[in-house]
């Protein structure tokens, strides 16, 4: 199995990245209402920060957002649990198919080069963030150079000339 259908799979909701039960059940190769039901008979693995049931108006909002959602789980009056890379992994001891134990490494392995992808993009922010304020820097610096010269001009336009001032001639007609 590769690892980037299960990627796209991958959602970030109440600001953490889970997999919802009809993705996994489809991964694992047993039904939605199967798995559901084995995490209902098996709820104390689950707390909060493992799995999750999304309210209707995150549903709604997913819906909304995603377009790779299968039409006919867009329209289910039942909203999904949401699972977390820990909730994920204790699917594994749930459900103990030779399937879900290759379909949760895999699993597993996304969630490793989802997280190397973030700190990856969260170094180069930083990078380009120091950049930005060298830059910023120096511009700021050529700016009150600049304003520094612009005054200094308008004081010597100001100034009256310095020399000695010729008498005007006169114009003699011959």
């Amino acid at each position: 199995m590769e690892l980037s259908p299960i990627q796209s799979k991958i959602y970030e909701i109440r600001g953490k990245r889970v997999m919802l039960d009809f993705d996994l059940a489809s991964i694992y190769e047993v039904e939605t209402r199967r798995l559901k039901e084995q995490v209902r008979r098996n709820i104390e693995r689950f707390p909060y920060d493992f799995m999750f049931q999304l309210t209707k108006m995150e549903w709604v909002e997913l819906i909304a957002k995603c377009d790779k959602l299968p039409d006919n789980i867009k329209h289910s009056p039942i909203t999904p649990f949401a699972f977390t890379q820990e909730g994920v992994a204790m699917l594994s001891g749930v459900l103990r198919s030779d399937v879900a134990v290759q379909a949760n490494i895999n699993i597993m392995r996304a969630f490793v080069v989802l997280r190397q992808y973030a700190f990856e993009y969260k170094e180069l922010n930083q990078k380009i963030e120091e950049y930005m304020l060298k830059t910023d820097t120096k511009i700021s610096n050529i700016n009150v150079v600049i304003d520094e010269l612009i005054a200094k001009k308008r004081a010597l336009d100001s100034m009256p000339p310095v020399g000695y001032k010729l008498p005007e001639k006169k114009n003699v007609k011959a």
